[in-house]
């Protein structure tokens, strides 16, 4: 049974002005204390949210859009016999349910694979964010369009490149976001709770395919699988192997 996500709170356990974001060097700062201002009346709670607990659910419409604290989740549409395409991973920083501000409902479902805790705004007064505060709005668009470029690669992963090399690429991706964000500390360490069936459900290969696959990668030691989850060994070996440039080197900007 999937486990609910707790109610939305109005409590401000974490004030703007001390959001982890900012002080962990791996994101843009607000560019004055009017945006900060700004996003501290914006914001109207928080939300903790367990692992495998639903974010938003492909075909409603949330009233709410979400800043990813911590923790980290997965876009993914499914078709009605069940099969999964796992579409992307949201990690810290990431701003989600933009989508249905657009196109009226979700065309996508969220799952969180930790725990995860998130700043909570009301989707009825985005358009209050773009007129009172356009650089927060250009904020906005630059995320989006970063997340377009991201699907342009995955789209180019699962139709052309090979089994090792979307695999190589998936891995490397992953490292790289999830060490750009600082969603685990350190630089060894297990890319947790990532199961293969996750990686199946996100490269659309079978969950044969997938673990024939990981095992050729781990034997060219380039990553150790664990029980649930993988360790990345070398991760330039695995761009190389994927013919992936990796992520540019930029802070990003969060809302």
């Amino acid at each position: 049974m999937t486990p609910p996500t707790t109610p939305p709170s109005n409590t401000r356990a974490i004030p703007c002005e001390k959001c982890p974001l900012r002080s962990s060097g791996h994101f843009r700062d607000f560019e004055n204390d009017e945006e900060l201002a700004f996003v501290s009346h914006f914001k109207r709670g928080e939300l903790l949210a367990e692992a495998r607990s639903t974010l938003f659910v492909e075909g409603t419409n949330s009233p709410h859009l979400y800043t990813v604290i911590s923790g980290w989740g997965f876009r993914y549409k499914t078709l009605q016999d069940g099969r999964r395409q796992i579409l992307n991973y949201v990690m810290p920083g990431d701003f989600v349910g933009l989508q249905a501000s657009l196109m009226r409902e979700m065309q996508h479902a969220v799952e969180c694979l930790s725990d995860m805790r998130l700043c909570l705004f009301e989707r009825s007064r985005l358009m209050e964010l773009y007129s009172r505060n356009p650089s927060l709005g250009f904020d906005i668009t630059w995320i989006a369009a970063r997340d377009e470029r991201i699907l342009d690669e995955h789209l180019l992963s699962v139709g052309r490149r090979t089994a090792v090399e979307r695999t190589a690429y998936l891995l490397a991706y992953i490292q790289a976001r999830a060490k750009a964000v600082g969603l685990f500390e350190g630089d060894d360490v297990d890319i947790t709770p990532l199961t293969q069936q996750h990686l199946a459900d996100t490269l659309g290969l079978s969950l044969v395919h997938t673990n024939k696959t990981l095992r050729k990668l781990q034997d060219l030691k380039v990553i150790a699988w664990r029980e649930a989850g993988v360790r990345v060994l070398d991760i330039d070996r695995l761009c190389d192997i994927a013919g992936w440039q990796g992520l540019p080197d930029e802070k990003r900007p969060f809302v």
